[in-house]
């Protein structure tokens, strides 16, 4: 198994670039998030503006309620949702580097108060049992190394009769098998691991272009490597190259599904 501070150090490079690189926040506003989506509230995800909305619907979410957003990232979907719905987020990364940026992302959008970013993992997020009326995950889920550890800790903070709602990508076991990024735990279908892990499942569709997005966003993030070398640095540009590059090569993606689920009473 990869040793989890290597791949928090590849995280931390490119939280610690990208704002700096008008060519990577160009390909992803261009290929990835569309011209809609408000660039104050940019990530390195796969969501789009309707995206957010339909998981902004699927937690359902109202003034003063509490939702986690797990893998947050710099914070930008989690802190738009929370703007919507006036609810109140709490984001967990295990990048420090991520974390500190959405702390300073919420301060700018003045949303300190309805916002709290702290370091965690899937598998520990540091939330109180039971604390969170939601929980949600952009397009991280398939990184995390015990995926049924995730829906326990999913289980655990969100009370009953929550939601749970998130974007993730399905994997080819086979060909992610030995990538140190992926790991070991290779899931191509999360519905047994939430039902094992006490939620119903709501809604398991499969997002329409996700492969022709991913394929033309990482096609054009490794074209544009020496630019991406100069704005971001050698390490950030090899971390995120390196990753695109062999999932380009192997293919490992089976699909990427938005999934909603509701916490079951124990």
């Amino acid at each position: 198994m990869t040793d989890p501070s290597i791949v928090a150090q590849g995280y931390d490079a490119v939280y610690e670039a990208m704002p700096r690189s008008p060519t990577l926040l160009r390909i992803w506003k261009e290929l990835v998030a569309g011209e809609a989506y408000p660039d104050d509230f940019s990530h390195i995800s796969f969501v789009t503006l309707r995206d957010l909305r339909e998981l902004a619907q699927a937690l359902r979410l109202s003034r003063g309620s509490s939702f986690g957003d797990v893998a947050c990232g710099m914070g930008g979907p989690g802190l738009w949702i929370a703007r919507e719905t006036r609810a109140h987020v709490w984001g967990v990364d295990f990048s420090r580097v991520a974390v500190a940026h959405a702390e300073r992302r919420a301060e700018g959008l003045g949303m300190a108060s309805s916002a709290r970013f702290s370091v965690g993992s899937f598998a520990d997020t540091g939330l109180e049992a039971g604390s969170m009326d939601a929980a949600m995950s952009v397009d991280a889920l398939q990184y995390a190394p015990d995926k049924r550890a995730a829906m326990r800790e999913f289980a655990r903070i969100i009370r009953p009769g929550g939601r749970l709602a998130f974007f993730a990508f399905e994997l080819h076991p086979d060909r992610a098998k030995g990538l140190p990024v992926i790991g070991d735990d290779l899931v191509d279908d999360y519905r047994p691991l939430l039902k094992e892990g006490g939620f119903r499942v709501l809604q398991y569709n499969e997002t329409p272009r996700w492969h022709e997005r991913l394929f033309a966003a990482y096609g054009a993030v490794t074209e544009a490597q020496e630019a991406l070398r100069r704005e971001m640095g050698e390490a950030a540009t090899a971390a995120m190259v390196s990753e695109m590059t062999v999932t380009l090569e192997r293919d490992i993606y089976s699909g990427r599904v938005f999934t909603v689920a509701e916490r079951m009473e124990s």
